[in-house]
């Protein structure tokens, strides 16, 4: 008789626990700007990244539109999966660079509109799994090289 009645109450109060659940994670949101994280960028900088700002909603998004393009430019033998200007990410599928035998896939997130290593991060792995941290490094660097080469091209310096 007891389980009886614990069985009849079991469902309201699952509905009750999720419904709960629900309204602490819509409370997680973030209202504020991406752009506005850290100090910020200089002139030069503004100038550089205003035409990588996206606009969604009232939310504005900058990423360093050096970075994206020394990105997409460094990885170019890997094909491109998923590409978010918003967020700042570029999923790259599995490819093999010229010259080379083992194949790749990487994921780079450019999180901030300045022209810094602080604001790249690569994660890059192969069928085994993850890469060396010399090789992961590697690929940063270069497309940290890459994105200045762009700066100077666009005489930003």
């Amino acid at each position: 008789m007891k389980d009886r009645h614990l069985t009849r109450f079991a469902t309201p109060l699952r509905c009750a626990a999720l419904g709960l659940a629900i309204l602490a994670l819509a409370g997680c949101g973030s209202s504020g700007s991406f752009g506005s994280l850290g100090s910020g960028p200089g002139a030069r900088e503004v100038a550089a990244t205003r035409q990588a700002t996206r606009t969604r909603g009232t939310e504005s998004v900058a990423v360093n539109r050096y970075l994206w393009s020394a990105a997409l430019d460094t990885l170019s033998f890997l094909p491109v999966q998923s590409v978010d200007p918003f967020t700042g990410v570029i999923v790259f599928g599995y490819g093999t660079p010229p010259g080379g035998g083992r194949s790749y896939r990487a994921t780079v997130y450019v999180s901030d509109p300045a022209l810094d290593a602080r604001s790249l991060n690569v994660a890059l792995g192969t069928t085994a799994g993850p890469v060396a941290a010399e090789t992961q490094r590697a690929v940063e660097d270069a497309i940290l090289s890459r994105a200045r080469q762009l700066r100077i091209r666009d005489g930003g310096i």
